[in-house]
Formats: C-alpha cells, structure tokens, sequence
C-alpha cells in the first residue's frame, strides 16, 4: 500500500533545523555571537586610562635602569631624527595589548610596531573604576565596533625623554567613533603627582579639567605654544596671524601642548609640519571636549578612521580662545 501517511518526527526535526542553523552561524565571520559586534565606551574608556598609566609606569622604569637602548627609526621630511627608545617599545606591549587582548574587534593604531612574541609578561588590563578618575556615574553606550578606531602614542615627546626633560612626557590613547576624536586619555607619568587627564565628549571629563571659553583681549599679548625640534619656522606665521607682540613658546611633546590649551595658560597650539594622528588625537578630543577648537590650518577637522591617512601634513591651530580663522589660511604655510 503506496498510499499511507508519513509521519514526521517534530523532535528530530527541531534538532535537525538547529544543527542547520549553528553550523550556518558558525560558517558567519562573527560566529562568536548571535548579536552585531558592540562596544561598551564606558569600558574603553576605563581601559584606555589603565593603558595609558600602564605605559607611563614602563617609561618610568627604563629611565632608572639607565639604558634607554636609543635608535634612530628615520627622519622628517625636514631631516630631523626621530628617535625610539625601550621605554616606547614597552609601553606600546603594555598598551596596545592590553586593549587588543580586551576589545579584539576594533582597530587599534599605535605608533610603534614591536609583536607579541616580543612582549615580556603581558598582564590583563584592570577596569574596575576607581574613585579618583569621576568615572561614576557614566552612561553605558554601545557602539559598533567596526566604527571605532584607538589611536595610541606609547611615548610622546620622545626626543625629550632622551634628555630627560620628562615634564614634556606623555602617554595617550584616543578614541575615535566614525573618524571624530570621542575619547582623550593624556597621562603625565613624571612630576611630583602623576597625573591623568580625559575626556568624553558631550559626556564627562577629569574633574580638575574645567576650562570657560573666552574671547581673546583686544590688548592682550597672545601666548602661543609650538614645538621645540619640528618647528617648521612656524615664527612668521605666529607674526602673521597673531601679532608682531605675540609670545611663542617652544615646548616638546603634542600632548603637553594640547594640555596646556585645554589649561588655559596658552593662547593655541600651532603646528606646521607634518605630524601623526596619534601624536593629536588624544588632544583633539580633549579640547573639543571643553568647546575648543582643534583643526588643520586649512581650517579642518582631522578624520581618524583606520582608513584614513595616519599622518595629518596640513599643520594644526588648536586654541580655546575666540579666533577669526579667516586671519589664517593654508597659503600662509
């Protein structure tokens, strides 16, 4: 008899569908999880600090060993050295993989290239919120993660180190979401107290980082901050945009300057040459934070996607004051 029924088995088949499914999630490239990949910024916020006062503590121990292990990794366009230490390569192990380790599906840029088989004794990065950050009370946003790129500098103002003028010493983590500067840790590891300024744009920032935006003086000398080995003759342009009375000051290190913006106790940083977006993302977010402006002197923002140049040549004009950018234009460079 052909013509009898067939009857299906509803527990078989369940488990037979299910097999199609796991293996068709396993066969996706993100068969870790059933959800779009996300990212927690309270939490790469917290690492990115942690990271940030990790490398600070490796550049503190290799200026006691006294063996910084100097090596010249190229020049600038201008022909100035730029130099690398032990100190860099340690603190990029600790900072680098210390987020990779923790946020393994986002793009994480650093200055330094050193692999983890050269990396001694990588510790996990410790996030647990500490009292005197004034983390608490952060929202948790999640984002995708394919739209963060973290921009580290393991040592800012390296040339500086090796002259052990270590108030210009930086280590810094930066967090872009769709190319802008979201997050800004800066970490001053030397000094009496070691201090750590960040910020979260349109979210929260250190509670000693308070800044009220004001308009520059008629009569008030303009102090102008730029860099003591990559000038550029950046003098002239001052002049030009700012004032024959105008003072320059000449400092080491793109997060020194940076702080000293957000800080108030400079008119703006001015940069000419050619600099790396790691050297300025931290202090981009930082400033923007706290209503400032950060641009190219072509007056625009930087774009730190992944997929973006990774070094900025249209100079920087980052202030808090009230300037007329018309005053200054690419042309002037």
């Amino acid at each position: 008899n052909f013509g009898g029924t067939i009857r299906i088995n509803r527990v078989g088949l369940c488990i037979i569908c299910a097999l199609i499914i796991l293996f068709i999630i396993y066969l996706s490239p993100k068969h870790f999880s059933l959800q779009s990949d996300k990212v927690n910024l309270r939490r790469l916020l917290l690492a990115s600090i942690e990271a940030a006062e990790r490398g600070g503590r490796e550049v503190i121990k290799v200026s006691k060993e006294n063996n910084l292990k100097e090596e010249i990794k190229g020049k600038t366009k201008e022909g100035a050295k730029i130099p690398v230490t032990e100190a860099d390569y340690r603190s990029h192990c600790v900072m680098y993989y210390g987020i990779t380790k923790l946020f393994p599906s986002i793009n994480v840029i650093s200055e330094e290239k050193e692999g983890e088989k050269e990396c001694k004794n990588l510790v996990p990065l410790d996030i647990e919120p500490r009292g005197n950050l004034g983390i608490h009370g952060l929202p948790d946003v999640e984002v995708e993660a394919s739209e963060i790129t973290v921009w580290i500098d393991p040592l800012d103002a390296t040339q500086e180190y090796t002259e052990q003028l270590y108030n210009y010493v930086t280590t810094m983590v930066c967090v872009a979401y769709r190319g802008n500067p979201i997050i800004g840790v800066i970490h001053k590891p030397f000094g009496e107290e070691h201090k750590t300024v960040w910020a979260w744009v349109n979210k929260g920032k250190s509670p000693h980082l308070n800044f009220s935006k004001v308009k520059l003086k008629e009569n008030e000398k303009p102090v102008i901050i730029v860099s003591r080995s990559h000038h550029g003759n950046v003098d002239k342009l001052v002049k030009k945009v700012f004032g024959e009375n105008s003072e320059i000051i000449y400092a080491g290190g793109s997060g020194y300057k940076s702080l000293e913006v957000a800080s108030g106790n400079v008119t703006a940083y001015i940069h000419k040459t050619a600099i790396s977006k790691w050297d300025v993302c931290a202090g981009d977010a930082v400033i923007a934070s706290l209503g400032g402006s950060f641009k190219t002197l072509s007056n625009k923002y930087l774009d730190y996607k992944a997929s973006s140049e990774h070094v900025n040549t249209e100079g920087i004009l980052a202030t808090m004051s009230m300037i007329d950018n018309g005053k200054l234009t690419y042309t002037d460079v």
